[in-house]
Parts: C-alpha cells; structure tokens; sequence
C-alpha cells in the first residue's frame, strides 16, 4: 500500500501583487495605474514657540497654499518607536573603557535612566512626508477624450512607455518644486526622496519589525526584475 503523502502547500501570489506600486525609478513611484508618485520629507517647526505675528504669517501661507492647489496632495506623519540600541551600545562601551570608577557608576546609571525613560516613556520618533501625485486626469491641459480614455484604463495594471514617463515626470517635477517653494514661505524645509530613500521608506513601512534587524542594501546590490 503506498504511503499517503501530504500535499505541498501552493505558494501564494507575491506579497507585491497585493501593493499598488508597480516600479520605483528616477526619483518617482510608478503606480499600477500608470501615475506617479514623488515623496518629499520634511522638517517641523515649533508653532508654540513663534510670536503671534509670525503663527499668522504661516496660517496664512498655509492657507493660500492649500487654496493654490488645483490638484491633490498627501500629508503623512510616521511614527515610530525611538530605537536609541546603537547609542546604549557606545554609552557601555565608554562606560567600560573609564579608569575612574566614580565615573564609571555615574555612567552606568546615567545608562541605566536613559533605557528606563525610553521604555516608559513609550518616546517616539516623528518623521513629516508629503506625497505629491500626477495623473494625466488631475491634468486640465489633457484634452477631454485623453482623460475619459485613461479613467477606464485604471481597474487594471498599465505601462507606460518612456516618453510618456519623461512627460509624466517633467509634470510632477513642476509640482515638487512648486510645493517646495510654498513650504519654504513657510519656514519648512523639504527634500525629495530620491530612489534609494523611496525604496527604503516604503521597505521600512512595510517591514517595521524587520527594518532593525534585516537592513537593505544598496540600490547597486538589489536585485531588479526588469
């Protein structure tokens, strides 16, 4: 009698299929439906601390910035446990390397605080983003069949040749810089992501319990699918 065997498990579809990203290159996100995506980080600023003229000088241009947009934007604030690993690893390598030993106990216990004031006081790290989107159908200059024609292409996966990315990014281009000015009015600095940082971002997103222990390499040493 043969030996009943249990049936291997069937792999499953790519944990990618289930993502809206089709391609991450030039600086850009390359959305499933053919739009881009370009991702700024930017810096905070202390509202509290500003005297009253200048919280009003940046509602303002707040205010006209939001009112100037003839498209869409996303605002995204990421949090994140602080993970200070790193610098208690040099505090007791410092910490073991004192030949006073007076301050090698005020060392230790300066360690010993940090650590408790990090675990109970659940510190986070904050990090701002803006994502700035471009679809030929937030486009006016696009003529009208153009548009109607791409609004029944998005339920499905597109590519995009690469004069029509060279266009594509030429127009968000125009909007980074646009939204970059308007943040500096502000006193906001912002950088665009470029592909490394776009990679990593969303690697880290999606992998938060891996981001600490499996780093990601290069973008020389990954390995792309063409």
């Amino acid at each position: 009698m043969p030996k009943n065997k249990l049936a291997a498990p069937k792999k499953g579809p790519p944990t990618q299929s289930y993502l809206d990203i089709a391609e991450i290159k030039d600086d850009c996100v390359i959305m499933k439906d053919g739009t881009l995506r370009a991702v700024m980080i930017c810096s905070s600023i202390n509202f509290s601390l500003k005297s009253e003229d200048e919280q009003n000088a940046v509602i303002q241009a707040y205010i006209g910035f939001l009112n100037s947009l003839e498209w869409p934007l996303q605002i995204v604030i990421q949090s994140r446990r602080l993970n200070i690993d790193g610098y208690l690893e040099k505090l007791n390598s410092l910490t073991k390397q004192q030949p006073n030993d007076l301050l090698r106990v005020m060392a230790d216990d300066y360690t010993a605080y940090i650590k408790e004031l990090v675990t109970l006081g659940e510190i986070m790290n904050k990090r701002f983003f803006v994502v700035i989107p471009y679809s030929s159908l937030s486009d006016k200059r696009s003529g009208f069949w153009r548009r109607l024609k791409n609004v029944f292409s998005l339920s499905k996966t597109i590519k995009i040749s690469r004069d029509t990315f060279d266009k594509y990014k030429e127009a968000l281009d125009r909007r980074v810089d646009y939204v970059e000015s308007a943040l500096t009015s502000m006193s906001i600095k912002s950088v665009r992501l470029d592909t490394q940082g776009l990679i990593e971002i969303y690697y880290n997103t999606y992998n938060p319990e891996l981001q600490e222990t499996e780093k990601l390499a290069g973008l020389d040493k990954l390995q792309i699918e063409s």
